[in-house]
């Protein structure tokens, strides 16, 4: 885990729902934990800052970084995701994008990783599927023609072809058999910052799936989809060790050791 893909993990876990804002020396102390070092944090703060994600802040424990809107937008739709019970009813209507050509590379990559993790495939090179628009696509400022469609046959041969189904369900195996070692490493006296570092390390692994798989209406997948049966055993092991965790971040926050 680096530090910035830890930073908007400490900052949508946690200080999303304690004002969305920690002073520097608390995301230090945060992600010690975590084998980040100090220097790696900074830098890391002063990339999302350019970025747009953060904002300096004066605290009264010192210099500190607040969320801005758009990275709270960002964290919201992610944590809807993360935590999501199970993919919305659908309709039977896919959302489509059809983009117009982008000429610079760079950018063309950019889209197609924001699209990805907004829940999309790729068609063709400018053709783009989705089961529902995003609540987020309007930030992208794509120019893209958008519509709702039902299309001709079988819905699910479709999902087949636009989505790596085998590599999402063996992703999902792999996951599962890593956490299972992971939660199993604490004991029962194991003290709150090791608990916090597991706890982390289990929901960064749960939220890159985000980059992967789109919440497909249960409908459209296989029979005994292992995406079932990893998420219930996240969220039940994320709400365990939430306590403990959330101990931690309050102790770190207020200027604990």
């Amino acid at each position: 885990m680096n530090a910035r893909a830890a930073l908007f993990d400490l900052y949508g876990d946690h200080l999303r729902t304690r004002h969305g804002r920690a002073s520097v020396a608390a995301l230090v102390r945060l992600l010690a934990p975590l084998d980040i070092a100090a220097p790696a944090v900074r830098t890391a703060i002063s990339r999302m800052v350019r970025q747009g994600w953060l904002d300096p802040v004066r605290l009264p424990q010192g210099p500190g970084y607040a969320v801005t809107p758009k990275c709270e937008r960002r964290l919201d739709e992610t944590a809807a995701r993360v935590y999501r019970a199970g993919a919305a009813d659908w309709r039977g209507r896919w959302h489509m994008l059809v983009l117009e050509p982008v000429r610079d590379r760079a950018r063309r990559e950019r889209i197609r990783a924001d699209l990805a993790f907004l829940g999309y495939a790729p068609l063709t090179e400018t053709t783009w599927i989705g089961p529902w628009a995003s609540p987020e696509l309007d930030a992208l400022r794509l120019s893209a023609h958008r519509f709702d469609a039902a299309l001709e046959g079988d819905p699910r041969e479709l999902v087949a072809q636009a989505w790596d189904l085998d590599g999402i369900a063996g992703a999902y195996e792999d996951w599962l058999a890593g956490a299972v070692d992971l939660v199993g490493s604490l004991r029962g006296d194991s003290p709150d910052h090791q608990i916090f570092a597991v706890r982390s390390r289990l929901v960064h692994g749960w939220r890159n799936f985000l980059f992967r798989d789109p919440g497909l209406p249960a409908r459209l997948l296989p029979p005994g989809w292992p995406g079932d049966k990893a998420r219930a055993y996240f969220e039940q092991e994320a709400a365990r060790l939430l306590p403990a965790a959330a101990a931690f971040v309050d102790r770190n926050l207020d200027g604990g050791s």
